[in-house]
């Protein structure tokens, strides 16, 4: 056994690898990125030629890794929370098809919002697609997990296993005993009369079937769990679940002496068994979990018994992360004093870099639409969201990938004129172009401005599929060649921007602007090289 220094992605990633992984699929997204990124750089990865290579979106690589998974061998998927919505079609119905070769979907939820826009729950997708879930309490048990269980069970069960970890474990370290890598097994077979994966009416019924039939496995798999525990306390008047990560919290809130009974929860579906004995033996229940109250919903029921408690009673925050100061108050626990900010600290928003190319092409939107009280800016998921703050004040809405060009054309449909939307490279091909077919298929007022960095910046200088290539891209979907246009986002080259925007802007039909200059980050990297 060796001891390394872990981020619990890289525990998740190096676990993946251990246990014989044959690829890796993934969209970069906070806070999962890391996972992949470790894989590209492994040693053991690149001797066994492991596919380690970025995927347009998500749901190319959950159908991606459903294909390694149809050929045999283990994959791993990865993406954040909002990244589950984008594949839920490959991964509900994976649920359904079940798996061949190990399969493990891992997603990093972002409780605090620190890098999205909303605070969801991927237990809650386990639950529904009716697969089992695991999450981690600790970057070692990350790693055991993926060495050790998940491949293991998802073939011995024909079922894909959706691996939940959130910001806090994902990036934080601590040092995780790693064994030796297993071979990669050889492939699972099938006969050519197995036709799982074809999900025509008659065959998807009775996959379902199959499916539905398997949740007493997977809830005897939850009983007999390593990763779920019931530990003793001899102070009974409260028992604790605590789930994943919440798990260290109340160890650490009770500095590892914790009175009360405490259930470990980190598979579901839920252990019946161990939740019935702690509701026997104790005269109330809190739920500490990380995210939304997943648990703490179903013991409630829907008459809400008042002896559960947690996030849905006031307890414990309804939003945002928890730590251990916070599960110490919800048990009314002595605290040191928390020391007083002096005023003199202000908080520091974000801002697009100093020479970044975001911002020259927002002094010229803004230029450009001066005297056009009705223009709209839509934008979308990337650096270039910041052009919401100020000094630029210049985008009026950000929802989900993709969707500046769809609700620009939905505002033009509507009689906004004129309609603008500013998406990024990488964020164009995830899911753009869909948008931009409608646009063109209408003909709609709605001029598209493609910020190309050349690569995908929020997450990092990741590489973007489309990088350079945007104008035969847009071409190829219908957009009428002299109305995609190119730009150099420099100070310099302010005024004949500008203009070319007010051209195009006046122009009644789909156009798009590519404004093209490498992302200052990623330069200053290759300069430092």
């Amino acid at each position: 056994m060796a001891q390394r220094l872990f981020l619990g992605d890289e525990a998740v990633a190096q676990g993946a690898l251990d246990a014989g992984l044959s690829g890796c699929y993934a969209y970069p997204g906070t806070p999962s990125t890391e996972i992949l990124e470790y894989i590209q750089t492994s040693k053991l990865a690149a001797e066994r030629n492991v596919h380690r290579e970025w995927s347009t979106n998500e749901k190319a690589a959950m159908e991606e890794a459903i294909g390694m998974s149809f050929a045999g061998k283990r994959a791993i998927v990865c993406m954040k929370h909002v990244g589950l919505n984008a594949c839920a079609d490959g991964f509900m119905n994976a649920a359904v098809t079940g798996a061949r070769g190990g399969l493990a979907v891992v997603v990093a939820d972002d409780p605090s919002m620190h890098s999205s826009q909303n605070e969801q729950d991927s237990r809650y997708y386990g639950q529904f697609a009716m697969i089992p879930c695991l999450e981690p309490s600790s970057q070692q048990e990350a790693y055991e997990m993926m060495s050790k269980y998940v491949f293991g069970e998802s073939e011995a069960k024909g079922t894909p296993i959706l691996v939940r970890l959130t910001t806090r474990l994902s990036h934080s370290r601590a040092n995780v005993e790693v064994g030796e890598a297993s071979p990669i097994p050889a492939a699972v077979t099938a006969d050519a009369s197995d036709r799982h994966f074809v999900l025509l009416p008659a065959i998807a019924k009775k996959n379902y079937e199959r499916l539905c039939a398997k949740q007493g496995t997977f809830e005897a798999m939850s009983e007999e769990s390593p990763y779920n525990a019931y530990l003793e306390g001899a102070d009974k008047s409260v028992g604790i679940v605590a789930s994943g990560i919440g798990f260290n919290y109340v160890m650490e809130a009770f500095g590892g002496k914790c009175p009360h009974p405490v259930l470990k929860i980190s598979q579901y579906p839920l252990p019946k068994k161990k939740l019935a004995r702690l509701l026997s033996e104790c005269q109330s229940i809190v739920c500490v979990e990380e995210g939304m109250p997943f648990i703490e919903q179903q013991l409630r029921g829907p008459l809400a018994d008042p002896r559960i408690k947690g996030r849905l009673t006031g307890d414990l925050p309804r939003t945002g992360e928890l730590n251990p100061r916070l599960v110490a108050e919800a048990f009314h626990l002595d605290l040191p004093a928390v020391p007083v900010v002096s005023p003199l600290v202000k908080m520091r928003p974000p801002r697009l870099c100093d020479g970044c190319p975001h911002a020259d092409t927002y002094r010229a939107i803004n230029a450009a639409i001066a005297d056009m009280p009705n223009a709209r800016v839509f934008g979308d998921i990337g650096c270039y969201t910041l052009g919401a703050l100020p000094p630029y004040n210049a985008i009026s809405s950000c929802v989900d990938m993709g969707a500046s060009i769809t609700m620009a054309k939905g505002a033009a449909d509507a009689g906004i004129g004129p309609a603008i939307a500013v998406i990024g490279d990488s964020t164009f091909t995830h899911s753009g172009m869909p948008g931009t077919l409608d646009c063109v298929w209408e003909k709609s007022p709605v001029t598209i401005l493609i910020l190309d960095n050349l690569t995908t910046g929020m997450t990092g200088g990741q590489s973007s599929v489309g990088a350079g290539r945007m104008e035969a891209i847009c071409a190829g979907l219908g957009v009428e060649a002299e109305h995609i246009r190119t730009i150099v986002p420099l100070p310099g080259k302010h005024d004949e921007n500008v203009a070319v925007l007010r051209e195009e802007l006046a122009y009644a039909g789909p156009s798009v602007i590519v404004a093209r200059r490498e992302c200052i980050q990623t330069l200053r990297h290759k300069v430092k090289k």
